[in-house]
């Protein structure tokens, strides 16, 4: 009775803000930007006094609290006031468990991904359990089932052909790691010299004499691919794929830009059409990069091209790169490196969206919502400590909900409330039997609800991470009083003595060792059932 009243408010709600039935055909459109290993406190409008320095070494950061590498975020500090943000939205530490808590709206309990490296088996027992097989109602069914045609762009970093979505854009595309792909030599590739694995890069054939990775280039001339483009011979085609696109495409074509562009005309057929649409853009910037551009330099982030806010809008300096096998000339029209330019550049993108709903005259019918996969490289990214790796930016803008929330709020969430979110917008009903480890925001958004959740969680490896608004225990044992926010939104006071904090910070440790157990199967449950979890019931329409 309890859920069917849930269901039942939930549907009433839903009815009252859009004005359409379980079985309309217009609803919302909803646009997802996940950003990539940014902390919350790399966005002004978290009010951090502390934020992330460009420094040498591809997997070296550091603190600064000098103001020319602080973000300049002018459209997102509008969105957060004129929409509202989270102060404490927590993610897992790294992003493939964070990703997979974002498609399934699960943690690593069921899902059995751990950790970039630690995954757990398959039901038959060879190679890691893909996402769609552990968790079948994904935020694409969801979305699908609930009426919307769907877009994936971005960074993928899983087997994408279980989901469903209709269309995407990949940077860098399925399949392009270690191999030569006709379009670019911007990559990075293992090599054997002499019976012993070397990393290359590509571009100028030299062996690496700095600590990096193997990738293929997702900024500068990128590695793309696109998924089911009505323009495309193939279900998945290598771009540039036509003569106009391969004359446009080189050194000046900048990977998030490309993301966008497909982005954006999807958007603009599916309004034409009159469907509703919801894009998952699982954005690149943000995560550390090799710069081809200045191969020997140690950059951590790769500049991007060089934008301009004159208070009102942005204006876009053209990219004029000319070179070749490592030595380019950028002149000037690309910034230095550093996470503050990428975030600088995810405002300006969010300045597109914002014009490009204008545009189509749907503004008013979109769900806007931005947020990141883990903390930024170099300061939390895979950091059990306190929440260094979990804390990031969580930011909605919705007109079309009536929203009873602006600006600030101090409530917590978790990254996998956003899959039952994006259900109870579509009126699609998730099974009771089917677990679900996150919480739709829908009510707090709508309603004179105060709270959202009690506490959230987070995983890292074997490590478990959960917090309260009073305290906090990290993946390293370690409790904090989380009752007051200090001015770098991370320096909690460690709690080494229960008896100097009051009693119901007592309470609240003993409620949270109560949560931790069912969520602690690293050792025990590893891997897959070998049966899987059996037969799932259907998503169904309220």
């Amino acid at each position: 009775m309890k859920y069917l009243n849930k269901t039942f408010l939930l549907t009433t709600i839903a009815s009252l803000i859009f004005g359409f039935s379980s079985n309309a055909q217009k609803k919302p459109n909803i646009i997802l930007l996940y950003a990539d290993d940014i902390s919350a406190r790399e966005l002004p409008f978290y009010g951090s006094d502390t934020w992330t320095l460009p420094k040498g070494g591809n997997l070296k950061g550091g603190d600064t609290q000098d103001v020319r590498y602080r973000a300049k975020t002018p459209v997102l500090d509008q969105l957060a006031q004129k929409g509202m943000y989270v102060k404490t939205t927590w993610a897992a530490t790294v992003c493939g468990p964070s990703r997979a808590m974002m498609m399934t709206g699960r943690y690593a309990h069921l899902h059995k991904w751990w950790h970039n490296k630690d995954k757990g088996k398959a039901p038959n027992g060879k190679g890691s359990w893909d996402l769609y097989g552990s968790s079948p109602h994904s935020i694409s069914m969801i979305a699908k089932k609930g009426g919307y045609t769907t877009f994936w762009a971005g960074k993928t970093q899983m087997n994408i052909e279980g989901f469903e979505f209709d269309e995407g854009c990949f940077t860098p595309g399925e399949g392009s790691y270690n191999k030569a792909i006709h379009t670019t030599d911007f990559r990075l590739e293992t090599r054997k010299v002499n019976g012993k694995k070397k990393i290359y890069n590509a571009d100028t054939n030299k062996a690496l004499t700095q600590k990096s990775y193997v990738q293929s280039g997702w900024y500068w001339k990128p590695h793309v691919q696109l998924m089911n483009n009505p323009n495309a011979k193939e279900s998945l085609e290598w771009w540039p794929n036509t003569k106009a696109s391969e004359k446009e495409f080189g050194l000046n074509t900048f990977g998030p830009d490309v993301e966008l562009k497909y982005v954006f005309d999807y958007m603009e057929r599916k309004e034409k059409e009159d469907k509703p649409f919801f894009i998952y853009h699982t954005s690149h910037l943000g995560h550390d990069a090799f710069d081809f551009f200045y191969p020997e330099s140690g950059n951590k982030w790769p500049g991007t091209p060089k934008i301009h806010w004159d208070g009102k809008k942005y204006t876009r300096t053209e990219p004029n790169i000319t070179g070749d096998n490592g030595v380019y000339n950028t002149h000037g029209t690309i910034t230095e490196d550093g996470i503050h330019n990428h975030v600088n550049y995810l405002d300006y993108q969010v300045s597109l969206y914002m014009e490009k709903l204008k545009e189509l005259g749907i503004e008013d019918n979109t769900i806007f919502i931005f947020c990141a996969d883990n903390g930024t490289s170099g300061y939390g990214k895979s950091s059990p400590v306190s929440q260094k790796g979990t804390h990031v930016p969580m930011l909605i803008y919705a007109p079309v909900l009536k929203m009873t929330k602006k600006g600030a709020q101090d409530v917590l969430v978790n990254i996998s409330d956003v899959l039952p979110t994006i259900a109870d917008i579509a009126g699609v009903k998730i099974p009771d039997s089917y677990e679900i480890n996150g919480e739709s925001l829908l009510p707090f958004l709508t309603t004179k609800k105060e709270k959202h959740r009690e506490w959230i969680y987070a995983y890292h490896k074997e490590t478990q991470i959960v917090r309260g608004n009073l305290v906090m225990k990290d993946g390293n044992n370690f409790w904090y009083d989380v009752s007051k926010t200090p001015s770098n939104l991370i320096s909690f006071p460690k709690i080494k003595d229960w008896n100097t904090v009051s009693a119901a910070h007592r309470k609240q440790r003993d409620e949270l060792l109560q949560i931790t157990p069912k969520y602690n199967l690293h050792e025990t449950e590893h891997d897959a059932p070998k049966n899987g979890y059996g037969k799932v019931t259907p998503l169904t329409l309220r």
